[in-house]
């Protein structure tokens, strides 16, 4: 890919350093001083900057590149996959954001505890760690292609430059240092991605020239995709935000359930016309280079920028994924401090603080071993979103349907749905049925049968005293 781009490679450099160095002090300057602010910002986030960092969450590189990637090749379909978080973050706010902010807890799965028991919440959070896990490494993969493009570096140093820093920035800043410094990396986003659409607007000619050329169904609302794809992609996504840790811990970093609805709300309205962005695109990086890799298909415009605008965007693209890995992790970490370490050890303050830093830095690094085994970014990231549909199904279930809150059904719902939704993904959805259905129906059908043929009682264990 290296004889696409021209410029100044120094130039590049310089400014992604200057900005990682800034950013860098910022986080250190707004670092969590306490637990309770690395995990929730002391409940003291305006809903402005929340909407912002869960934006973040489902928009960050693994998205950004993964939408272009898809579009390249199914067309502006898939935006889809960003318009279906708009979609999420409104139902969101609308049903669940009150009933998850007024439980007091901040992890899925100790919510989950309090409808079930402690069983299936230790399977909702396992489950959720290997899904976020998943996640990371599309975040690496997506990034690393970005970086290794711009920067002429190979995707090993760039995986390793984008673990290195954003360890940094999650090992100091924690929730409270995240939110802030996201505020910067997603202005610097959209500005990028607003230079990169200019750009391939420029290289096309408009919109009409690739209409007239492209294949029509390159501009219909479903693509090459198909409406059980783009519904399944919808509705994978909508259950993954009812779920994901780390919106959970997002919302409840708000001082008031107002608030957090009201975070809810702006996280739908930022993600809508992204989705059309990244969508088009890719869609002209086809229509300009259709021998190219698809996962370089927004990168490619780099190079047809000046030297200090393509460095600016490189930036963009950086910051974006930096924002991406810390929340993920700060998730992961937050799962296993709450369900595994906290109860076992009985940490002071100080101690879970410590515990919690060191290993947010392992769980940054985790992903590196993996990232060179996923060619598809978007195809993983809705298999990591279908893992966690299945946790909303059991939420829903225990939130508004008690007569089937069966701790045992549950439960086994659960694992058994990992294992299939997991097997069939790897089988490349066979018969035409996508993972994200199988995710939903399996624990569902467990807790039906386990409570119609089974008659075992619904439970109703109590919730986990505050730590």
């Amino acid at each position: 890919m290296s004889e696409l781009f021209s410029g100044d490679n120094a130039v590049v450099a310089v400014m992604a350093l200057a900005y990682i160095a800034f950013t860098g002090w910022l986080t250190v300057r707004l670092r969590s001083r306490t637990s309770a602010q690395f995990m929730t910002a002391a409940r003291s986030m305006p809903p402005l900057v929340v909407g912002l960092l869960m934006t973040s969450e489902f928009i960050g590189a693994k998205s950004t590149v993964g939408t272009a990637q898809e579009a390249f090749n199914s067309g502006m379909a898939a935006a889809w996959s960003v318009v279906g978080a708009s979609i999420g973050f409104l139902l969101f706010g609308l049903v669940l954001v009150r009933r998850i902010y007024n439980s007091g807890e901040y992890t899925i799965s100790a919510a989950i505890t309090a409808k079930f028991g402690k069983s299936t919440s230790m399977a909702v959070s396992v489950i959720m760690i290997c899904a976020l896990l998943a996640v990371n490494v599309g975040n690496y993969v997506s990034g690393a292609a970005a970086i290794a493009t711009a920067l002429h570096v190979n995707l090993i140093t760039a995986s390793f430059m984008i673990a290195l820093v954003s360890c940094f920035y999650l090992v100091f800043g924690g929730m409270k240092g995240v939110a802030w410094v996201t505020m910067l990396h997603t202005g610097v986003k959209v500005i990028g991605l607003g230079i990169v659409l200019a750009v391939a607007l420029s290289l096309t000619g408009g919109v009409q020239p690739v209409m007239q050329k492209m294949p029509a169904y390159y501009f219909s609302w479903d693509g090459k995709l198909g409406f059980s794809t783009i519904f399944a992609w919808t509705f994978g996504t909508v259950g993954a935000i009812f779920s994901t840790q780390f919106i959970i811990q997002a919302v409840t970093s708000t001082p008031s359930a107002d608030g957090a609805r009201r975070a809810t709300f702006y996280a739908a309205l930022f993600c809508l016309p992204l989705g059309f962005v990244l969508a088009f695109i890719g869609v002209a990086a086809r229509f300009l280079y259709p021998d190219i890799q698809s996962l370089y298909a927004l990168p490619v415009f780099i190079g047809h920028m000046p030297v200090l605008v393509s460095a600016f965007v490189t930036t963009a693209l950086v910051a974006s994924n930096f924002v991406s890995v810390c929340t993920v992790a700060l998730a992961i970490a937050s799962l296993v401090v709450r369900d595994f370490y906290a109860p076992m050890r009985q940490p002071s303050q100080e101690q879970e603080l410590r515990v919690t830093r060191w290993l947010s830095l392992v769980i940054g690094l985790v992903p590196l071993i993996f990232v060179f085994f996923v060619p598809e970014i978007l195809k993983l990231s809705f298999f990591t979103r279908a893992l966690r549909l299945s946790i909303t199904m059991v939420a829903m279930v225990g939130f508004f349907l008690p007569f089937f809150a069966s701790n045992r059904g549950a439960t086994a719902g659960l694992l058994l749905s990992a294992v299939v939704t997991t097997a069939w993904y790897l089988l490349n959805n066979p018969f035409g049925i996508d993972n994200m259905y199988i995710a939903a129906l399996t624990p569902l059908a467990v807790m039906v049968i386990e409570r119609l043929l089974l008659r075992s009682a619904p439970t109703t264990p109590q919730a986990r005293p505050q730590p």
